[in-house]
């Protein structure tokens, strides 16, 4: 008999996570992935690119790039940081942009997804709400739109659970009928970290999946079923209550390391028990065992997700609006948001 143990799994949408676990699990780098990492005043860029397919196996990841950006200190709501981080997404983007080919004359579909009445699944249409969209001047006319501009559109077509069609053939029939040249997709991610949560960016060319980081399987959004390129920009606004409780543990495992001399050590093992003993994962697959059956195992945010959502999505809506327009002014991002 095969056991499905993905229920014990890890659920993160983060490459850099997945790779972090795999890394973790294998004790060792794995073959396929390049990765390089800057970091510059608190605002750390790790750009991932998944070359083969036993890399995308290992981690759990399709082949592609992957750029990540985690920026701790935003929670302090601290609006010249947001200023720079939205400033380093521009950067990043136009190059991600060129790394995959999209040329300035490329059209854009700006595709928000999720609810916009829930809090933490609101990124996606917050995001197209603050959207520079140019599409209907090119429509209706062209020769009075300024150079700098290219054209943009945007949609926000809600969710399966108040629309009753999934958000992929909503935009699926907008692109057979608008035909742009590329997408890009925002959505809400789940995290297995706490401290990543509202905090961190990534962007990938692989497409999105909606609800895939709650478990929700839905038809996604990929080159493969819409027919153009497909960018992924996604914030981790969710995580499990079972993934807090693991992160407990660590952060207990690593507060008796410094007090009692390792996590080896009589005391530590006398207070913590097995817990000293068990990996990660087999710790997760406990909690996960306990509360499961309980329904207790919920999906959780910061109860500061209010400003949080606000103050991140008006980051990529001005990052996204500088990088897809050579005429908005790439050092004061924030002067196309509302």
């Amino acid at each position: 008999m095969t056991l499905d143990l993905s229920q014990y799994m890890v659920r993160t949408d983060l490459a850099l996570e997945a790779k972090e676990l795999a890394e973790r699990m294998h004790g060792a780098p794995i073959p396929g992935l390049n990765e390089d990492i800057t970091e510059d005043d608190g605002i750390k860029v790790t750009r991932l690119d998944v070359l083969n397919e036993s890399a995308s196996m290992q981690i759990g990841r399709v082949q592609g790039h992957y750029v990540t950006i985690e920026v701790p200190a935003l929670r302090n709501q601290d609006t010249g940081l947001q200023e720079r981080v939205a400033a380093t997404f521009v950067t990043e983007f136009t190059g991600f942009l060129d790394k995959i080919g999209i040329t300035e004359d490329k059209k854009v579909l700006i595709v928000g997804l999720g609810n916009w009445n829930v809090t933490p699944d609101a990124l996606g249409p917050l995001v197209v709400e603050n959207a520079l969209v140019t599409r209907h001047f090119y429509q209706l006319a062209p020769d009075q739109v300024a150079p700098g501009y290219r054209e943009v559109s945007a949609i926000a077509p809600g969710v399966l659970g108040t629309t009753g069609i999934e958000s992929s053939e909503i935009v699926q029939s907008i692109v057979e009928r608008t035909k742009p040249d590329v997408i890009i997709a925002i959505d809400a991610l789940a995290s297995k970290s706490l401290d990543r949560l509202n905090t961190t960016i990534q962007i990938a060319d692989i497409g999105i999946h909606p609800g895939s980081g709650i478990g929700n399987k839905r038809r996604g959004l990929t080159k493969e079923i819409l027919g153009v390129p497909c960018i992924a920009i996604g914030v981790p606004t969710v995580c499990y209550a079972s993934t807090i409780v693991n992160n407990t543990f660590d952060l207990l495992l690593k507060h008796f390391d410094q007090e009692h001399g390792g996590a080896g050590s009589g005391q530590t093992k006398q207070i913590m028990g097995l817990i000293t003993e068990l990996s990660e994962q087999e710790r997760l697959g406990l909690v996960k065992e306990v509360l499961q059956p309980l329904g207790h195992d919920v999906i959780v945010t910061p109860k500061e997700i209010d400003e949080f959502i606000e103050d991140i999505a008006n980051i990529i809506a001005s990052g996204l609006n500088a990088s897809l327009h050579k005429a908005v002014n790439a050092d004061n991002v924030g002067a196309y948001t509302h």
